[in-house]
């Protein structure tokens, strides 16, 4: 059973996301382990703050007893009484803080017991130096104090070096678990941030392998779809995609295949379709002339057999008219057949002086002595298919001519502009102007804006030069009103368009990147 590529990018995705859940954990862990060693420092040196408390209250309490034996000032029991006020709960606590550790329990024991000896000693003395004070004001030292030897022993002495030493002890032996804690500590926090890293990094790399894979798997599926895709827009439909993926890009793979196929075949369908209307439209072309210069023929026979002087006049303007429809009929051919031919017959293009083709066309137009034909100082030598934009040129130019409401003062002025990849051309008149409401169908073929009768048009030419234009990749249009003149404005590449499919095969054009007609 194949793996789908739905299924290893899920499995992927779920790959992260388990790597992302073991780095979460991990570090929670790790920093789980951080918190209890720091914790356990803290309540170490809690433990110490709380012996060298302990410490200072006995201290407190033995220089307040040594200073009443000595002067008998009841002020100076003060600190005692305060420290053995504190030392009630002191022990009990720092018990309670190291009861994981028997070896500093049994210290904080043996110093309770020497602490509880020592303070029968010195409330003894103290009760017995009262007692003395009370019996005689004056008294002052030891004297008169039934247990003077004891004091003068140095025995109370002896219990209190013996609580420091203890505490010392205690103090040094909780000072080196601290440190062991901190140590660990350490040790946590650096294990931590290795590990850390490590997953990281080995996530990030699983990571990276997965999409090399991921992107490997696609790229060259999508560079043969390129391909493909290519040699369809070359105008080759012969080439197939193999692949034996069996996946979602399979089956776009084949959609793609089975596309160039019916592209392939509508293409060479359309061509033999193209072919069969060539045939057609000039059998029919030589098939309706003939019969028209037949027409035309028959007319001048009448008018030759009859005579002039016997022709009347009603005969011979309709013998006129029937010539003048005729070679309307024959123009309107012409011009379906070049409307047709536009694209198919392959023309190579070759340098072009724009200035030299215009002065061609303004000389073969022939316009009367008072028309100016008005060329810009600019004008460029491109590389273009000649005769479609001596076409197009011409079109406009005698279209500005034909129309033109007073030919003999009449002024056409041609204009060029850089719009980047295309130039863009202009022709502006001055002559009767367009309604906007006619700017559309001016481009449709047949559509004239002036009655046929009234002035010889068989409406193809536009059509044709926007055909032309748009083949190229261009567009055109028109700004005009009425009573203002017209102007025509179509952009032409500056290079020839690379021929996509060729052009005896489809009749269409591409817009894109086109610069707009405003």
């Amino acid at each position: 059973m194949k793996i789908t590529l739905t299924t290893k990018l899920f499995a992927g995705f779920v790959l992260l996301l388990a790597l992302f859940a073991i780095v979460v954990l991990f570090y929670s862990q790790l920093a789980r382990q951080v918190l209890r060693n720091s914790a356990k420092v803290e309540d170490s040196q809690r433990v110490s703050n709380n012996a060298s408390t302990l410490l200072r209250n006995i201290i407190d309490m033995e220089t307040g007893f040594r200073g009443y034996l000595l002067i008998g000032n009841e002020q100076t029991l003060a600190p005692y009484y305060d420290g053995e006020r504190q030392l009630v709960g002191r022990f009990a606590q720092i018990r309670s803080l190291v009861i994981d550790s028997p070896d500093q329990v049994a210290l904080i024991d043996k110093t309770q017991r020497l602490f509880q000896q020592w303070a029968g000693y010195s409330h003894l003395l103290v009760a017995e130096k009262r007692e003395a004070r009370r019996l005689n004001p004056r008294q002052s030292g030891l004297e008169g104090m039934p247990h003077r030897r004891i004091a003068e022993g140095l025995s109370g002495k002896q219990v209190m070096d013996n609580i420091r030493l203890r505490l010392e002890v205690f103090e040094r032996s909780e000072a080196q678990k601290r440190q062991m804690l901190r140590n660990q500590l350490q040790d946590s926090i650096e294990r931590a941030q290795w590990l850390s890293i490590a997953l990281a990094v080995a996530a990030l790399a699983l990571g990276l392998l997965w999409a090399i894979y991921i992107v490997r798997l696609f790229s060259r599926r999508l560079r043969s779809m390129l391909d493909l895709a290519r040699r369809m827009a070359d105008g080759d439909y012969n080439t197939q995609i193999v692949d034996n993926a069996r996946d979602e890009v399979s089956e776009l793979i084949s959609a793609l295949n089975v596309m160039a196929r019916t592209v392939g075949a509508n293409i060479r369908q359309l061509e033999s379709r193209n072919q069969e209307l060539d045939q057609f439209a000039y059998v029919v072309s030589h098939d309706l002339k003939a019969p028209l210069r037949g027409i035309e023929s028959a007319s001048r026979w009448i008018e030759e057999d009859m005579g002039q002087e016997h022709l009347p006049e009603s005969i011979r303007e309709f013998l006129g008219m029937m010539r003048q429809r005729v070679h309307r009929m024959e123009k309107l051919i012409t011009g379906i057949l070049d409307l047709a031919r536009v694209g198919r017959v392959a023309q190579a293009d070759e340098t072009v002086f724009v200035r030299t083709l215009l002065r061609e066309v303004i000389d073969s137009l022939n316009p009367p002595p008072g028309f100016r034909v008005e060329l810009p100082f600019f004008l460029p030598t491109l590389t273009t298919n000649v005769v479609q934009l001596q076409q197009v040129f011409t079109n406009l130019i005698s279209n500005a001519l034909k129309y033109h409401d007073h030919p003999e003062s009449g002024t056409v002025q041609i204009g060029c502009d850089d719009a980047g990849e295309f130039y863009l051309f202009s022709v502006a008149d001055d002559g009767p102007g367009i309604d906007p409401e006619y700017h559309d169908r001016i481009f449709v073929i047949f559509q004239t804006l002036t009655e046929r009768d009234t002035l010889e048009s068989t409406g193809v030419g536009l059509a044709i030069v926007k055909k032309i234009v748009e083949r190229q990749g261009g567009r055109i249009g028109v700004k005009s009103a009425e009573g203002q003149g017209a102007k025509f404005v179509f952009t032409w590449p500056k290079q020839p368009p690379k021929a996509k499919i060729s052009s005896a095969t489809i009749d269409a054009v591409s817009t894109s990147a086109v610069p707009t007609i405003t």
